[in-house]
């Protein structure tokens, strides 16, 4: 198991990222949130959720609820990691359509 605290810094992130976004404080309750929080913890690691986290603020999911969070965060950051891939990908094909246009080798 991971840093005790772990679960509590991710709560607070949670917390503070909802503030900014709804200009409002969410209803959680840290000690029975805490242990999902571990399970995603336990799952992916602290850097990994952190960064899912900050990324699950971005999508266009109405109200942000940590329920869904929990119950999602695989497949939030399975969907992640292939936009990722694909940017890459992108920036891949722009490089080689880049030197194609100038006339360069592939």
């Amino acid at each position: 198991m991971a840093n005790n605290k772990e679960p509590y810094i991710l709560l607070s992130l949670y917390d503070s990222l909802y503030k900014e976004k709804y200009n409002k404080v969410p209803r959680i309750n840290k000690f029975r949130e805490k242990w999902a929080m571990q399970d995603v913890l336990d799952s992916i690691g602290f850097d990994r959720a952190k960064s899912l986290l900050i990324y699950y603020f971005s999508t266009s999911k109405s109200g942000h609820p940590l329920s869904f969070f929990f119950y999602n965060f695989d497949k939030i950051d399975d969907l992640k990691q292939q936009m990722e891939k694909d940017k890459q990908n992108r920036i891949v094909l722009l490089e080689k359509t880049k030197k194609l246009v100038e006339g360069g080798d592939q």
